[in-house]
């Protein structure tokens, strides 16, 4: 197959790639990029641990094909934090010790920034739906919903005032 020029923007930074067009983005992104967040799972696009965002939408890079993604932006577990501060989701992940060996954890945290992305303050049974399709064998999936909900009353936190944050704060 021919090789293209396939234009991404990974974390912010601008990369043309000279590959051929049906190779999955996971192998790029691992192999030219060094970036490991995104796992190799099961390969078919099934269990979740190569999710990354592609113009925020969770997307399994395992089985999407860099040829259809040229000019998107692409953001991995590493390009989730800012100044280097890990991003709320993260942060709500680790607050609630969700991770047991870890192994699902990278789709988990890109598919509740998804989420949050496009849902603010999603309900029990939106994100039970976001997270179906990731799969953690470690069992910790009670711990992972609780990190969820935890990400979601942060980022509703955030969006307070701060004369909002104090009344709240009064509350007992």
């Amino acid at each position: 197959m021919a090789r293209g020029p396939v234009k991404l923007t990974i974390n912010g930074e601008t990369h043309d790639f000279a590959v051929a067009p049906d190779t999955p983005l996971l192998f790029i992104l691992r192999n030219d990029c060094a970036l490991n967040g995104p796992k190799f799972g099961c390969g078919l696009g099934e269990c979740g641990a190569c999710s990354v965002l592609v113009n925020d939408r969770c997307v399994r890079s395992c089985a999407t094909k860099i040829g259809a993604l040229d000019g998107r932006a692409v953001t991995t577990l590493e390009g989730l934090s800012s100044g280097g501060e890990p991003h709320l989701v993260q942060r709500a992940f680790t607050e609630m010790q969700a991770a047991q060996c870890g192994y699902c954890l990278n789709g988990m945290i890109i598919a509740t920034v998804a989420l949050l992305r496009k849902n603010h303050a999603p309900g029990e049974a939106e994100i039970r739906a976001a997270l179906r399709g990731h799969l953690c064998r470690c069992g910790t999936h009670m711990e992972i919903l609780a990190a969820v909900r935890r990400a979601r009353d942060l980022l509703a936190a955030e969006r307070l005032s701060p004369h909002q944050e104090q009344e709240r704060a009064a509350i007992p």
